[in-house]
């Protein structure tokens, strides 16, 4: 009888283990999808770099609204890149509006650094204007860093 009891309790062990993994598979939790997010870096005064990096910007929103997905953008500039979000000095505004007007579910965000514009105004002797469709950064490395701690992908055209 003692031996009848351990196979009998091993195989009524197996069977609950076996139920409640089935139980755990059938009530698991959907996670909800993450976010789409990029950072695209422009650090240099070459309309080619701009261009190419409004065209990947591009690709990206319309690649997620053909699946009916939003993504999120953000066209970082510092350096010499600035240049891209200068009222002054952009050879790409028209399509920087063009870009903004028409992302839409998605968003994008173009992010000019405030180190280098304070660093621009101080050797060119007058301030700096930024386009009025950027948002100004303190600083546009720190800003790639912690967005990128923070889950986005990084691309630099």
């Amino acid at each position: 009888m003692h031996r009848w009891f351990h196979q009998t309790a091993s195989v009524v062990l197996a069977s609950l283990i076996l139920a409640s993994g089935a139980l755990a598979a059938d009530t698991k939790v959907e996670q909800p999808a993450r976010p789409h997010r990029v950072l695209i870096q422009i650090d240099q005064n070459d309309p080619a770099v701009m261009n190419l990096a409004l065209n990947n910007a591009t690709n990206i929103i319309e690649h997620y609204r053909s699946k009916g997905k939003e993504v999120a953008v953000d066209v970082v500039t510092y350096g010499p890149g600035l240049h891209m979000l200068r009222a002054d000095t952009s050879p790409v505004q028209d399509r920087i509006k063009q870009l903004k007007s028409i992302a839409f579910p998605s968003t994008i965000q173009f992010s000019a650094c405030n180190v280098t514009r304070q660093g621009m105004e101080k050797r060119e002797g007058h301030p700096i204007d930024i386009m009025s469709d950027a948002v100004l950064v303190p600083s546009g490395v720190i800003h790639l860093m912690e967005m990128q701690e923070d889950g986005w992908s990084y691309i630099r055209p």
